[in-house]
């Protein structure tokens, strides 16, 4: 990816206040901030809100950002998380199914971000830190390639392979899987002076007494809400459980004939208790925009406001079950699928009372979200 001057004078100025944070002579930058100086320069699509494969969007290419301190050619870094599905791995005893189970689940979080956000190719943006330095570079971004798997070492504490392309650490304890990045020969160098008294410089921005400042901060219960695509099993022991004949699979409901696409997001009642306010009221019509830009009609429906429905309600079906989920039609969603995606709640934000937008959110999100 060509470096743009915009680019690289916003990395240099955060860069120039590693003071505020640290000693070290290593730039100092937080990975949000990549994320957004990124978007900014290429005006790219932000992605990283989602917490799916990829962190921000150039037409049809995902790019998956990551910035990391790198002192020698090459490092071992996060590309997922498998925290839900920790337990399922640790349990299969071969370690060539591991692997094999591990690739597998890492392809389908990055097809399903592909199908999601209509992306054909991917790459790797890669800002590494190193004394006085950022090198910036690509990396390639591929599924694993599972009959190319081989040099598989398998430890206590880790699990490693190569796919004939990528090298990739699995780590136990963490349920984190890892992929070696290795600076090319001709990376981008932007040399850093770190300012010795940034807090001087930050001082003076207050003289600028009329300074506007314009903020696209999500506000919890104002702009956005979480929504579980779930619900949960009854007794003493609740646990999360997608009904068979409801929400994702009200299609397949007693009664009677339905169409394959009928389903509902479920809207717990805590987020009309709370956030009285937040979605219009019932049956009344309003935008739903998804992520590839297609607006559908939308509506709050059923007793209590609990649902949450398209019209055409199969419009929300083609989306949700068929390009975010991959299932066929009459294909049961279950917490499992939801689980192996690495997804089970979505997040919608509010513009204003007839314009919203919706996409998927990482496992355990809506969970988060009523609890904090």
């Amino acid at each position: 990816m060509r470096v743009n001057e915009d680019y690289t004078k916003l990395l240099i100025a955060i860069s120039k206040l590693s003071g505020l944070f640290s000693d070290n002579s290593i730039p100092y930058i937080n990975y949000r901030v990549v994320e957004n100086i990124f978007c900014k320069a290429y005006n790219a699509v932000n992605l990283s809100r989602s917490d799916t494969a990829f962190d921000a969007k150039i037409d049809t290419l995902g790019i998956g950002l990551k910035t990391f301190i790198c002192n020698s050619n090459s490092k071992l870094e996060k590309v997922a998380e498998f925290n839900t599905l920790s337990r399922n791995i640790t349990n299969i005893n071969d370690y060539n199914d591991k692997v094999i189970k591990i690739s597998e689940i890492r392809n389908d979080r990055i097809s399903m971000a592909k199908r999601l956000y209509q992306i054909d190719n991917a790459i790797y943006h890669i800002v590494a830190r190193r004394e006085n330095q950022l090198i910036l570079f690509d990396d390639s971004y591929d599924l694993i390639n599972v009959d190319a798997i081989n040099r598989i070492i398998d430890t206590p504490k880790s699990l490693s392979f190569f796919d004939n392309q990528n090298e990739y650490s699995y780590n136990y304890s963490k349920s984190t899987l890892f992929k070696r990045f290795t600076i090319p020969n001709d990376p981008y160098i932007i040399p850093v002076n770190i300012i010795e008294d940034p807090y001087s410089l930050l001082l003076k921005l207050t003289e600028f007494n009329d300074l506007t400042v314009k903020t696209n901060s999500l506000i919890k219960g104002v702009n956005y809400v979480i929504l579980p695509l779930y619900s949960y099993t009854n007794g003493t022991s609740r646990r999360k459980y997608i009904y068979e004949k409801s929400g994702l699979n009200q299609w397949n409901a007693d009664g009677r004939k339905r169409n394959s696409g009928e389903l509902y997001i479920p809207i717990p009642s805590q987020i009309h208790k709370s956030y009285p306010e937040f979605f219009p009221d019932r049956d009344k019509i309003f935008n739903l925009k998804i992520p590839t830009g297609e607006i559908f009609n939308a509506k709050v429906c059923q007793d209590n406001r609990k649902a949450l429905m398209t019209n055409p309600n199969k419009a929300m079906s083609d989306w949700l079950l068929r390009q975010v989920l991959n299932l066929k039609e009459n294909e049961l969603a279950t917490i499992e699928k939801l689980n192996d995606l690495g997804i089970d709640s979505v997040i919608v934000s509010k513009e204003d009372d007839e314009n919203f937008s919706i996409d998927v959110s990482k496992t355990d999100s809506y969970e988060i979200f009523k609890d904090v």
